[in-house]
C-alpha cells in the first residue's frame, strides 16, 4: 500500500475516532446515564454536565498516564535492580545510587550541569530580552528578529555540527576551515583545538544552547514588551525618564513573571541537554552531562540500573523547576 495512503486512512481513522468518541459518550450520557426528562430532569442535567469534562478528558490522561507515568515507574524499578548472569534481575536496594556516587564521572556531570544551568539560562534570556527590545525599535526588525529565530528552526544536533566547524582546528600546515582558526592563523597565531581544552571547552558547547535558545526567548519577551501599556511609557517620558531608565525601572518589573517563565523553561531544556554534548565532544575532555552519562551507562555498560539511577536524579533535579515554571506560567495567565 502507498505510504501517501497509508496515512490518509490513519487520518480518517484516528479523526472518525476522536468524533466517534465524543458524540458516543454524549449519547450514553445524556440518554442512557443521566436523561434529561421526567422528574430529576434537572439533577440529571446538572451530573451529566459535572462528569462530561472528565469523559472528555479521560483519552487525554489515559495516554498521559501511560507514557509518562509509567515509565518513570518502571525507572524507579529498575534503579533498584541489578541484571544477573544468565538473565534476569536481583533486588540491589540503593546500591546503585551508591555506586553511581562513586564514579568521578558522575560528579563531573553534575558540575558541568551545574555551570550550564548558570549560564545559559541567564545569557539566553537576556540576548533574547536585548534582541526583543531592539528588533522593536528599527524598521526592518521584523528581518531581525527572523533571523535570530532561524536557529530554533535547526535540531540541536544541525546546530551542533555547524558549530563544530566553526571550532575546527587543524594543523598550521594544513588550510583552517573553521573561521575561529582561519582568522587566529591569518592574524598569525597558531590553531586552537577549542573542543579539548579542559573547563573552557564546556562554555564553547554551551555557546551552541544560548545561539539557538535566544531566539525563543526573544519573540515571547518580545510580545510581554508589546503588552506593557503606552500610557506608563509616555508617563515616565514626561517626567524626563531616559531610555534606559524606561527599559530597566518600567519595562523589566512590568515583564519580570514572564522572563522568569522564559527562564525556567531554559533551565527546563538545560538539564535535559544530551545532543550538543554528544555530537560535539562525546563527554570527552571533561565535558560530561547527566544525560550524555545515563546513555553511556544505558547503551555503553549496558548497566541498566546504574543507568536508571541517574534517570532518576535527572528527574528529581527537574521536577522541581517544572512545578515553578507551571505555577509561573498560571500566575501569568491570571
Amino acid at each position: 500500500m502507498h505510504p501517501a495512503f497509508q496515512g490518509l486512512i490513519t487520518i480518517i481513522i484516528g479523526v472518525g475516532g476522536c468524533v466517534g468518541y465524543f458524540y458516543f459518550a454524549n449519547q450514553f450520557l445524556d440518554k442512557v446515564l443521566y436523561p434529561a426528562k421526567g422528574p430529576k430532569a434537572g439533577r440529571n442535567i446538572n451530573r451529566a454536565n459535572q462528569i462530561r469534562p472528565w469523559i472528555f478528558l479521560f483519552p487525554a490522561l489515559f495516554v498521559l498516564l501511560l507514557y509518562l507515568g509509567y515509565p518513570v515507574v518502571e525507572t524507579l524499578r529498575l534503579s533498584l535492580l541489578e541484571r544477573v548472569p544468565g538473565g534476569g534481575y536481583q533486588w540491589v536496594g540503593l546500591d546503585n545510587y551508591a555506586q553511581m556516587a562513586s564514579e568521578p564521572k558522575f560528579w563531573e556531570a553534575m558540575r558541568n550541569n551545574m555551570f550550564w544551568l548558570i549560564v545559559v539560562p541567564a545569557l539566553s534570556t537576556a540576548f533574547g530580552l536585548l534582541a526583543a527590545q531592539l528588533t522593536d525599535r528599527i524598521k526592518w526588525g521584523n528581518v531581525a528578529k527572523s533571523i535570530i529565530f532561524m536557529p530554533m528552526a535547526i535540531s540541536f544536533v544541525g546546530a551542533s555540527v555547524i558549530w563544530k566547524l566553526v571550532y575546527d582546528g587543524r594543523p598550521i600546515e594544513q588550510e583552517q576551515i573553521g573561521i575561529l582558526n582561519a582568522i587566529i592563523v591569518g592574524l598569525g597565531g597558531d590553531p586552537v583545538t577549542f573542543l579539548t581544552i579542559p573547563f573552557w571547552n564546556n562554555f564553547f558547547l554551551m555557546i551552541v544552547l544560548v545561539w539557538v535558545q535566544t531566539g525563543f526567548a526573544m519573540v515571547i519577551l518580545s510580545a510581554a514588551l508589546r503588552g506593557i501599556p503606552e500610557e506608563t511609557i509616555e508617563a515616565a517620558i514626561i517626567d524626563g525618564a531616559s531610555p534606559l531608565q524606561i527599559f530597566f525601572k518600567i519595562k523589566v518589573p512590568q515583564i519580570m513573571p514572564t522572563v522568569v517563565v522564559v527562564w525556567t523553561t531554559i533551565t527546563l531544556v538545560v538539564l535535559k541537554v544530551f545532543d550538543i554534548v554528544f555530537a560535539m565532544t562525546n563527554g570527552q575532555w571533561e565535558t560530561q552531562v547527566l544525560a550524555n552519562y545515563m546513555f553511556d551507562k544505558l547503551f555503553r555498560a549496558n548497566d541498566w540500573g546504574v543507568g536508571s539511577a541517574s534517570a532518576m536524579v535527572i528527574m528529581l533535579l527537574v521536577t522541581p523547576i517544572l512545578i515553578w515554571n507551571i505555577h509561573s506560567a498560571r500566575k501569568e495567565m491570571r
